[in-house]
C-alpha cells in the first residue's frame, strides 16, 4: 500500500465523497443494480472488480447521472446525483443543473473518445473553455501543466491519430482534470490497451492517488487494486458480494462467489 498523507474523514467528520443507498437500476426487465449500498471517503480509492455484467460500469455511469437510477439515494459531495428532494418527493433536476454537477466529477473511458481534429492540447482546453468559460490565458496554462504532469509535454501540438493508445488515454485523464474534479471515475480505463501501454496509464493513476484525489476505479488490474486501493468491491449479478481491503479481499476472500472469482483472474 502507498502511503498518502491524508487525513482520516472520522477526524475531520466530512462528508464521504460517495454514497449510495439500495440503488437499483434495470433495462426493460433486466435488473442491472440491485441494491448497492457504498460509500467512498474524502481523499479515498476504491476499486470495483467482478465478471462482465455484473453491474460495475452502470454503477460508475449512475454516479455521475448518464444513468438514471430507479430506486434508492445516491449523494456526490452530499448532494443528490440528478434530483431534488422537497420534502417526501424526488424531483429529478434540469439537464443544465445536472451538468453542472458533472463539472464537479471527471470520468475516462474504456475508449478515449478525444476529437481527432484537435490537438493535444486543444482537447484538454475544450472543456474549460467552452463550459466554463475560463480565460484562455488560464486554461492553457493549466493544459500545459496537466499534459506534463501525465508524461505528454512533448505531444502538445499532436494529433490523437499521431498518439499510441496509451498516450491517448493519458490525454484523456488530463482532459477530465482540466475540469478540476473533485472526484474521479475510471471505468476500465487500461482494457482497450496493448499490454505494454497498461503501466504508463496505471503510472499516472498512482501519482493522482498520492496526490489525494478521490477516485472510483473499475478495473480487472488486481495489481493496481493491491498496491493503490484503498478499499475493494466485488460486484457479482448487480450486487455488492463482498468488501473490505483490497489486500483482505484479494488474499483472504470470504465468500465463495470471491474466491470462485479471483481463481480466474489472479
Amino acid at each position: 500500500m502507498m502511503s498518502r498523507d491524508m487525513t482520516s474523514p472520522d477526524m475531520t467528520g466530512a462528508e464521504p465523497t460517495v454514497r449510495a443507498e439500495q440503488v437499483r437500476k434495470s433495462f426493460g426487465r433486466l435488473e442491472v443494480l440491485k441494491g448497492i449500498d457504498l460509500q467512498v471517503e474524502q481523499g479515498d480509492v476504491m476499486c470495483v472488480i467482478g465478471p462482465s455484467g455484473s453491474g460495475k460500469s452502470t454503477f460508475l455511469r449512475c454516479i455521475n447521472h448518464l444513468e438514471k437510477i430507479d430506486a434508492g439515494r445516491l449523494w456526490v459531495n452530499g448532494h443528490l446525483v440528478g434530483y431534488r428532494q422537497k420534502g417526501d418527493k424526488i424531483y429529478e433536476l434540469r439537464a443544465k443543473e445536472v451538468a453542472a454537477q458533472r463539472r464537479e466529477i471527471g470520468m475516462v473511458f474504456q475508449r478515449f473518445n478525444l476529437f481527432p481534429h484537435m490537438t493535444t492540447l486543444e482537447n484538454v482546453m475544450e472543456a474549460p473553455l467552452k463550459v466554463r468559460r475560463e480565460p484562455k490565458a488560464t486554461v492553457r496554462e493549466r493544459a500545459l501543466t496537466l499534459l506534463d504532469r501525465v508524461g505528454l509535454a512533448d505531444k502538445v501540438d499532436t494529433y490523437p491519430a499521431q498518439l499510441s493508445g496509451g498516450q491517448q488515454q493519458r490525454v484523456a485523464i488530463a482532459r477530465a482534470l482540466a475540469m478540476q474534479p473533485k472526484l474521479m471515475l475510471f471505468d476500465e480505463p487500461t482494457s482497450a490497451l496493448d499490454p505494454e501501454l497498461v503501466g504508463e496509464v496505471l503510472d499516472v493513476m498512482r501519482q493522482l492517488a498520492l496526490d489525494g484525489m478521490t477516485m472510483v476505479v473499475v478495473t480487472h488490474e488486481m495489481g493496481f487494486a493491491r498496491e493503490v486501493g484503498d478499499s475493494l468491491v466485488f460486484m457479482d449479478d448487480g450486487a455488492i458480494v463482498e468488501q473490505g481491503s483490497p489486500r483482505d479481499v484479494l488474499s483472504s476472500p470470504r465468500h465463495s462467489r470471491t474466491r470462485e472469482f479471483l481463481s480466474k483472474v489472479l
